[in-house]
């Protein structure tokens, strides 16, 4: 790992505050060179061109961003629902205040942006899978897990596309009330018969353990199968 004042990190460091600063447009090597206090062969000799700065610079903000949703985290929540609630004012207040550095991380496809994202990815299906274990999910967990995404990317996006003297916070505040209702039960789910098997098969398959010693590999994958069917069978309301 970089120490706190590497050429690396002071770079990446340049190239971030000029990015938020003026766009992409602004990370010109001499530009982030001059900002670094270093001469520009030396970006060419760390990231080899302008591109592979930009995907160092969506690595760094998905350490920013995975530092903030880690000490955010959870693990045993009083209430899960208001901790998806937290966690998806968190991913869009970061989206909405870092739009530049925002945009560069969605487009980012170097291996270490990609295991950041699957570790926000992680995150995410935590929260998911307590939703489901405590009763409250009301769609499959893969379902709810991309109408969390969605949203929240649809939220930014709408935002900064807005005109800023038309943009209205209570937007923001509707689209996250309605990720909750379209996931989760107004009162968790029991497995009883008015509950139906789907609600009971989601809380039992979020329950089961990953290594399950009284079951084998097979038996495991063949549950979870099981389950995964009775969840999705009748798992969304009818109209």
């Amino acid at each position: 790992m970089d120490s706190t004042d590497s050429p690396r990190r002071r770079i990446v460091e340049a190239a971030v505050e000029l990015l938020e600063k003026g766009g992409p447009d602004a990370v010109s090597t001499r530009a982030v060179a001059a900002a670094a206090g270093m001469q520009p062969p030396a970006i060419y000799r760390l990231f080899g061109d302008k591109d592979g700065l930009l995907e160092a610079v969506a690595e760094h903000g998905y350490a920013q961003f995975l530092e903030r949703k880690r000490a955010q985290l959870d693990p045993a929540p009083q209430d899960p629902v208001e901790e998806l609630r937290r966690g998806w004012d968190m991913v869009v207040e970061f989206g909405v205040s870092r739009p530049e550095l925002f945009a560069v991380m969605n487009r980012a496809t170097g291996r270490g942006s990609d295991v950041a994202h699957r570790a926000g990815l992680e995150i995410l299906h935590g929260r998911v899978r307590r939703l489901a274990a405590g009763g409250w999910l009301r769609v499959d967990e893969e379902l709810a897990a991309q109408i969390i995404q969605a949203t929240g990317q649809g939220a930014v996006t709408t935002w900064h596309s807005t005109p800023a003297d038309r943009r209205n916070p209570a937007l923001l505040t509707v689209l996250r009330e309605s990720m909750v209702a379209a996931v989760t039960r107004a009162e968790p789910a029991v497995p009883a018969a008015e509950s139906g098997p789907a609600a009971a098969a989601r809380a039992l398959r979020a329950a089961l353990p990953d290594d399950a010693d009284v079951l084998s590999d097979a038996e495991q994958r063949l549950l979870r199968e099981w389950f995964t069917r009775l969840a999705a069978d009748g798992g969304a309301p009818h109209a």
